[in-house]
């Protein structure tokens, strides 16, 4: 391709959601509450979780980073979103549309490997639960926490440095409400088969090893549970698994369907709904899904409760 045509791009023009002036109005306030409920409900959980010392737990500290996840994939991609709703100038820079991208892969990929960690953490408190607080050290869940930064980073880093070599010499308007891979391969004039087999490979890699630990962690926790002898000791061994596992089968499922297809599957105005669904109906039932099924969070938020009022 034209060296000249792949350098004079310095932005791009972001579709959004919906070009309807009859919508717009009742989208942004719907989603602008979204947004408040993500912020509030993770920043809450996240506080309450530092806050409260029933909570700390290794349990509870993955739970606080799965919250942190959720709160900045969300913020990289709500508040433009929102702006974008209202604004008649949709544009985005070069840069910044790559700085939005290597911060929700990031995150995205944190979540993905920190539910694989909070499996194999259920794993260790039920199997052995008096060696559990040992096996789960707080020196354990730091370096299993800076492992998930770690492997995420170099994921995004790969991801966005070759995105954002490829040549974008015809149109710059993106058919998303944010700059992701999809509709930049779509938009982009260059070979992409590198960077399928990047997606393909590398994230492929993360998403087997994190279903595959999901997978093996419950086969064990399963057998651990069938060894109690009472009812009521199974299931207070198995009581916080629901909630991991509801927060896996929805986040899993929708990058599943959103990232591995080829070019020729994408259907961006379909696709623009379930990134909808990840980016910001996740975030914000996670922490509802956790402390709606959980009694040790109930509890805390209803001493925190009481402390406000007396």
């Amino acid at each position: 391709m034209d060296g000249e045509n792949c350098s004079s791009l310095t932005e791009f023009q972001l579709v959004g959601i919906t070009n309807n002036p009859e919508m717009k109005v009742t989208i942004f306030t719907l989603f602008l509450v979204v947004y408040l409920i993500i912020l509030v409900a993770n920043l809450g959980m996240i506080f309450l979780i530092r806050m409260d010392s029933q909570l700390q737990t290794p349990m509870y500290f993955f739970l606080s980073y799965l919250s942190f996840c959720d709160l900045c994939y969300s913020t990289a991609i709500g508040p433009k979103m929102l702006v974008d709703l209202l604004a008649k100038d949709k544009s985005i820079s070069f840069y910044g549309c790559a700085l939005q991208f290597f911060i929700l892969c990031i995150f995205t990929d944190s979540e993905c490997l920190l539910l694989a960690v909070m499996a194999f953490d259920r794993y260790k408190g039920i199997s052995n639960p008096l060696l559990y607080i040992i096996n789960m050290s707080s020196r354990a869940c730091s370096v299993l926490t800076a492992g998930v930064y770690l492997v995420s980073m170099v994921d995004a880093s790969i991801h966005t440095m070759l995105t954002f070599r490829l040549c974008f010499c015809g149109s710059n308007e993106i058919n998303h409400f944010f700059c992701d891979l999809p509709p930049l391969f779509l938009l982009s004039c260059s070979d992409i088969q590198v960077n399928e087999l990047a997606l393909f490979t590398v994230f492929g890699f993360i998403e087997l090893s994190t279903i595959s630990g999901i997978l093996v962690s419950y086969c064990y926790i399963i057998l651990s549970v069938l060894k109690i002898h009472s009812a009521e000791g199974r299931f207070k061994a198995f009581s916080t698994c629901p909630s991991h596992l509801t927060v896996v089968a929805t986040f899993q499922g929708t990058l599943l369907f959103t990232y591995f297809r080829p070019s020729s599957a994408y259907s961006l105005d379909r696709d623009k709904m379930t990134s909808l669904f990840y980016t910001l109906v996740i975030p914000k039932l996670n922490p509802l899904v956790y402390s709606l099924r959980n009694k040790n969070v109930k509890e805390a938020l209803e001493k925190l409760k009481n402390k406000m009022l007396f």
